[in-house]
């Protein structure tokens, strides 16, 4: 499982004009499931990124975690995570799970981050979806967990 957190002031998505999730400071959070991904593996990510220690303590350095902060998570599902840009100019996509496995694991990440403590809202699984955030920092970081 691939994911790609940005430290936000604010995010929001939204399908067809209409804002679907939107998350006030904290964490937005693409999210993609990959060929083999286990059941397990949303807990495991879900855990890490909560524990992730990047958010500004007294002295400004990056040493607290969202659950530290009483942050929020916007969780976007973002299947171009899993691109294999090796060869040619076309990414390819089939190290990416199978839409019915990724919906699956994406929900799994989002509940198991609730189930932290960390208010969640989610993007649209598969839709065309509009992203707006104001990245914090800004601070960008690629999480992978495998198993």
């Amino acid at each position: 499982m691939k994911a790609l957190i940005q430290r936000v002031s604010e995010a929001s998505v939204s399908v067809d004009g209409a804002v679907v999730g939107r998350c006030g400071p904290g964490l937005l959070v693409l999210a993609c499931a990959m060929q083999g991904d286990s059941d397990a593996l949303p807990a495991r990510m879900a855990a890490k990124i909560a524990k992730l220690r990047i958010f500004r303590d007294d002295q400004g350095r990056m040493n607290r975690s969202l659950i530290d902060t009483g942050g929020a998570a916007l969780v976007v599902s973002q299947f171009t995570l899993a691109a294999d840009t090796r060869t040619g100019n076309r990414p390819g996509f089939s190290a990416a799970a199978a839409p019915e496995i990724g919906e699956r694991l994406y929900a799994a990440l989002a509940e198991e981050l609730a189930a932290l403590g960390v208010p969640v809202e989610t993007g649209r699984f598969g839709a065309d979806m509009k992203v707006a955030l104001v990245n914090d920092g800004p601070v960008t970081i690629p999480l992978e967990i495998t198993g």
